[in-house]
């Protein structure tokens, strides 16, 4: 079976890509949502979009990053990746800021829905010198 029909979306190598071009770009602290939609394929090119919720205290900014990747000829192995923020507002205005990403005209399926820990694992707990985790010092008898 092709590995690209085993992944879930979001998921795979060029996913992967992109989720480690935007941890260098944009605080993933603040990621709330990460959506993405159907892997576009023409010619030697493999294009995919994705849309990013961020969360800064009462304000929500919506992000669209996507990929190039050449999958076949010469420059196979190319890949560039681009973020555009295309809205922001309050919050609770999730629905409203969503409407504003542009629509694939070739695009009959929504975006499907990432889990956050997927591109941006929670960073492992810091563990003491002796390989186990860190731990209060006993308090004084009293």
């Amino acid at each position: 079976m092709l590995p690209e029909l085993t992944v879930r979306p979001g998921e795979g190598e060029r996913w992967e890509r992109l989720a480690a071009w935007l941890a260098e770009r944009i605080p993933v602290e603040e990621v709330d949502g990460i959506w993405v939609f159907r892997i576009v394929r023409r010619e030697q090119k493999e294009y995919g979009t994705a849309i990013v919720s961020l969360v800064t205290g009462e304000r929500r900014r919506i992000l669209t990053a996507s990929y190039t990747a050449t999958i076949k000829g010469r420059d196979r192995g190319g890949f560039t990746a681009d973020m555009v923020e295309v809205g922001s507002g309050p919050v609770e205005a999730l629905h409203e800021l969503l409407a504003l990403v542009p629509v694939r005209a070739d695009d009959e399926d929504p975006p499907a829905d990432v889990e956050i820990a997927t591109w941006f694992p929670p960073a492992p707990a810091p563990t003491g010198a002796d390989g186990g985790a860190d731990e209060a010092p006993d308090a004084p008898d009293a």
